[in-house]
């Protein structure tokens, strides 16, 4: 039976090590400070927005969640964007994705200061991620590396399988586990939904991550014995038993998986958490340059 990988405690210690943190900067005249927009009512961009913002109220950290109805236009946004660019007390600057239809999401995102760009979407700090240069990484990337680091699970010389190649996810993943760093040197394939013969590439992983957007599509015949598993999906089913009518499943057929892999992380409750305390310690990071 597969160990459970705790995201929910690890994502707790960080948060109490970075409140720390922002105890010390405020001391010096420093609030980090993030800026979150939230366009129309999507009830799932409804709830990450309200968990970041009672997240960065635990560290400390200033938060304020600007909220347009889902009308606005293309130059009302950039406007909103241009003018949190310049405000010295917003250290950090995210969007909440999606946007709704008619609204030009890239273009936003290179609007966005790069020195303000607390999701780590901008080319600029792609490039810079990319080389190994210190910039904002992408938070659910960056909370997996900490996950595997936390469990003592070694990447230098493993077999990894990213399945997935979203630029949110998949990509800077393989890159960040392919550099030559610490929590690196892995030998990484980038898998996705046209890979043939998915199962047996999944097959030769040491470490198999999903992050496909489709549930259960991982199941036991995808994963060697003795793997560690990372799940990254999180996926709305239809339940009438739930008062929601909802509950979250991931890419990983859960049960079936957990009796063959090491380690394994559970949804909710494995990366979820992991992308909130990383969007925190980017918002500190970005916030040091005022030092």
């Amino acid at each position: 039976m597969a160990t459970i990988i705790d995201g929910k405690s690890v994502s707790k210690e960080i948060r109490e090590k970075l409140k720390n943190v922002v105890s010390g900067m405020s001391g010096r005249g420093v609030t980090p400070g993030l800026a979150a927009v939230l366009i129309g009512n999507n009830p799932a961009s409804e709830t990450y927005v309200s968990a970041k913002a009672k997240a960065c109220a635990a560290a400390g950290i200033f938060s304020e969640v600007i909220r347009r109805d889902a009308g606005v236009s293309q130059t009302e946004l950039e406007d909103l964007v241009g003018s949190l660019n310049r405000r010295t007390d917003i250290d950090g600057i995210l969007v909440q994705s999606p946007l709704p239809s008619g609204l030009d999401e890239q273009k936003i995102t290179l609007i966005i200061d790069p020195s303000k760009d607390v999701d780590g979407f901008h080319p600029y700090n792609v490039g810079a991620v990319s080389l190994g240069m210190p910039a904002p990484k992408p938070c659910t990337p960056a909370g997996i590396l900490e996950l595997l680091h936390y469990y003592g699970i070694e990447t230098s010389g493993a077999e990894v399988v990213v399945v997935g190649r979203s630029n949110i996810v998949g990509r800077p993943l393989a890159n960040l586990l392919s550099q030559k760093s610490e929590r690196g040197n892995a030998t990484v394939t980038l898998a996705h939904s046209r890979t043939k013969n998915l199962s047996d590439v999944c097959r030769r992983a040491d470490i198999l991550i999903a992050a496909l957007g489709r549930p259960g599509l991982v199941t036991a015949d995808f994963v060697k014995p003795g793997a560690v598993v990372i799940d990254v999906g999180v996926n709305r089913i239809e339940d009438a038993s739930r008062k929601s009518g909802y509950r979250l499943a991931g890419d990983v057929d859960f049960e079936a998986v957990s009796q063959i892999a090491s380690y394994i992380t559970p949804v909710p409750g494995g990366v979820g958490p992991m992308t909130i305390a990383m969007l925190l310690s980017n918002t500190v990071f970005l916030a040091k340059r005022r030092l």
